[in-house]
Order: C-alpha cells, then structure tokens, then sequence
C-alpha cells in the first residue's frame, strides 16, 4: 500500500507547503498517527541536494523559534514563529566541500557547525541573534568564528551546564573526542580531549542520577559505532579524565548513538547497523545505569517496523526517535523501569516503504515550548518538515449528538444546524495548533469565520449534554 503512497507523494511533495492534519491516518501523502504537518520545505528550496542533521533556537528576547538544520552544503536558518508559514531565512554555506553528515548545536544564543568531510572544516561559530532581522530572505550567512584546531567531525555536543563543546571523531585523539571551552562562544578555547576510544557521538551530562559516586560530576558517554561499545567517562578535570565503565550489548552492529531518561537512570541506545545486518524489526536497547561502573542491559525494545532506526531523543516520558524510512516515531517511556516501552504516535516522511536502509528521517528535534517539532530528512524526498502532535483529538468524537454544519467547505458564516434541539452554550473555533482564535456564547445557529491563512480550523459546540467538534475546511 506505501507504494500507492509513494505515487501520490511525487505528484505534490513540491507543492506541500503549510499545515495539514493528520485524520484518517493521512497527512496528505504523509502516513501518521496523532501528528499534524505544520511545514514542509524541500533542500532543493534551501539551495542544496541534500539534507541531514537539525537543531533548534529559541530566541530569549522575545520566544521565537527557530529551525536549524544541516545540509549537504551548508547550514539553513528558518523562522516557525508562525509554524504553517515558515520563512527561510538564509544558509550559511560550508567552509570545505560537500559532506553527507553535518552536525549542530547551540549554547548562549550561538549555533556551532561542524561537518564530516575530509577538508579542514573545522567549527562555524554563528551569532543567532542576527536573525532577527533579516531584510530580505534568504541571504547568504557568514559564520563569526572559524574554530581550526580540527579539521573535521562527525557529530558535535555541547553542555550547557559548563559551557563545553565535545568534537566526536576528529582528527585528534585518535579519533576520540576533543573538548573545546566555548564559555565565550567567540573565543573558544583548545581544552584538550581523550582517546582511545572511537567516538561517532556522545552525550554529556552534569550527572544527577541514583549512583552518589557521580553526583555532580561531568559524565561523557560514548557512542563508539563500529568499534560496537559504549565508554563511560568523567571528564570533571579535562586534564585527567577517568573511563568509569566500557560496555557493549547482545548482537551490537554499529552503537550509534543513545540518550539517557531525565533521571539519568535508563540509557536508550540506537544501533544503526542491526536491522539492515540481522533482519528484525526496529531494536532500541536500553541499560539500566543505577551503578555507573557497572551497566546492566535491561531489555530491548522492538518497533512496528523494520526501518534503521537513527537519532534519538528524551523529552520527558517521551523518545522520539527518527527511524530513517519510517519517520519519526514517539514512544512512551513511562514504564521503562519494568522494562516496557510503547509506541503512541508517529509521522512518517518517507512514504515509499518502512524498510531497513538509509532515506527518510535523520533526526528529530522536539525542545520547543511550543510542541512543534523539527523532522531533517534525507534522500529524494528530503528537507525540513514540522510537526506537531494533535491535541484536539479530531477523531475522537463518538456522537454528534444530532448537530451538523453547512456549508463546508466554509469562507465566511457557518450555520449551525440543532436537530435534536439541545441547547448550545458555547461556540469556539480553533486552528490546528489548538489555539482559540473565536468565540460566541448562547444559544446560536450561525457563527462568523474570521480571516485566517490556516486549511482548516475545528468548531467546538458546548452543550448542556456534551461537547461536540466538527472539522471545518476553509475556501480560500
């Protein structure tokens, strides 16, 4: 059935621009469940052949939210203050040549590129703040610093309790990590590293879990790829760093990256290489961390899927992980101590299939207060897609109770027709964000439809014997 999917998707995946809910399982071509597309932007519009990693911004001046995500050629800024009319802002074109992997982070309002090419690309230090006025995009950005002591790396973290940034996979170290003190982010400062291990990513707390031993010590955790092994590290003093424990688990492939639970008891780790290597389904793997010298493999968690599962990422008793071919996933964590995990939405931007291999959905970035949430993807179908999780339950509703709503599609008024003859207390409209945009009280037929740029909006009919909500399709 995807690939009817993937025929309807050529035929509009240029066109898709702005908002479309998710009902009836569909987002437009897009399968989901329980996510709404706010935004699409192909890598084509943002001058580039291809896409990779992203990130976020929020400026603390006045909480807009900003996009950053990794092209094969550069880097693209894209204001979702207003998510289903996002505005590309500009790319901040790579130092070297071309690369498949780009990574960024950002700490005190900077952004920090690095890429994985084989030229000295070293990291693009970027003042964010200069997005806030943008004359006439998309421009073309300059970094403000060019930190060069490395030439390249695969992934980049940063803790923003100490105001360290860690290059994974230089060419320093042998391939370990590098610390670099970005405390003032335009002078950033040479700290050192360790080896001996071969990171291909990393996370970095300033720990606050059940093992006392550590409390408040900064902890590295490696991600070592194809060396198939996690090192645990207390990098505390960066001149002399302390491996705590090194671990692998059953059947590791490639340990590609991994992110622990707020309470920095559970470690969820992503192999990138099993499914397409060993033929099962999605694998998530998870360590129960209550002794930091000595990690237990807890269980493992299986998807519906057999997609390649990518980057992942806690928020709350929520994972979202980007599953490549599959799309992102959502996965209830609650009950992870007993050794259970539960997958509770999607939206997949890869509809061709949800097999094993390398298209689809890189990585996810779900940190807005907003609940929007960044899905970079690569592959024929690639770009910049925002989501958000539809909290008003379009299908939710068992009973009309006798009301129904002409005309719809709708431009300007909206009768409302009562053939039960209850009496209506409130009429609201809502847009897909779920924000209150109208409202009408009494016992009312008819209601105004006021200009809006949205598809569509919901009119929540209150009752004295329930609440009712229909969907509304707006003419333009």
């Amino acid at each position: 059935m995807k690939h009817l999917y993937a025929i309807l998707f050529l035929c509009i995946s240029l066109s898709i621009t702005a908002q479309t809910p998710c009902e009836n399982g569909m987002a437009g071509a897009y399968p989901c469940d329980g996510y709404d597309l706010q935004a699409y932007i192909p890598f084509t519009a943002m001058g580039a052949t291809n896409a990779n990693d992203s990130w976020g911004w929020t400026d603390p001046l006045d909480d807009k939210e900003y996009a950053i995500v990794g092209l094969n050629n550069g880097t693209a800024f894209i204001d979702i203050s207003d998510p289903v009319n996002p505005v590309y802002l500009g790319r901040m074109p790579t130092v070297t040549g071309t690369a498949t992997a780009r990574d960024i982070k950002t700490f005190n309002n900077f952004a920090f590129v690095v890429s994985d090419n084989n030229g000295a690309h070293g990291m693009q230090i970027f003042d964010l703040t200069r997005l806030r006025n943008v004359a006439s995009p998309p421009v073309t950005f300059t970094e403000d610093v060019l930190y060069s002591d490395f030439e390249n790396a695969h992934n980049l973290a940063i803790n923003e309790d100490t105001g360290y940034a860690y290059a994974c996979r230089t060419n320093l170290f042998g391939g370990g990590v590098h610390f670099i003190d970005i405390n003032d982010p335009l002078n950033p400062v040479n700290a050192g590293g360790v080896g001996g291990i071969f990171t291909h990513d990393a996370q970095i707390v300033t720990y606050n879990g059940p093992d006392s031993d550590y409390t408040g010590r900064e902890i590295l955790l490696s991600f070592n790829g194809f060396d198939q092994d996690v090192t645990i590290i207390d990098i505390t003093d960066k001149s002399n760093t302390q491996v705590i424990s090194n671990f692998d688990y059953t059947t590791s492939q490639h340990a590609h990256q991994g992110w622990l639970t707020e309470d920095h008891r559970y470690l969820i780790i992503g192999d990138e290489s099993d499914e397409l290597n060993l033929g099962f389904n999605t694998r998530t793997i998870i360590f129960d961390l209550l002794d930091l010298d000595n990690p237990v493999e807890s269980f493992e968690y299986f998807g519906p899927t057999s997609a390649t599962d990518h980057n992942g990422y806690v928020l709350g008793n929520k994972y979202y992980q980007a599953s490549y071919n599959a799309g992102m996933r959502v996965i209830d964590i609650t009950d992870i101590g007993n050794q259970s995990m539960t997958e509770i939405g999607y939206f997949d931007v890869y509809p061709a299939n949800d097999s094993s291999g390398f298209s689809g959905a890189w990585s996810v970035y779900p940190y807005f207060n907003s609940g929007n949430i960044v899905i970079s993807t690569l592959g024929s179908q690639g770009g910049f897609f925002l989501v958000k999780e539809n909290t008003l339950g379009v299908d939710s509703f068992a009973s009309d109770l006798g009301f129904s709503v002409y005309p719809n599609p709708v431009s300007d008024r909206l009768n409302i027709q009562n053939d039960a003859g209850i009496e209506i207390t409130t009429l609201r409209l809502y847009d897909v964000m779920g924000r209150l945009i109208q409202e009408q009280k009494g016992n009312r037929s008819e209601i105004t439809i006021p200009y809006t740029s949205s598809r569509f909006l919901f009119l929540q009919i209150d009752t004295e014997q329930g609440t009712v909500t229909k969907k509304l399709v707006i003419e333009k």
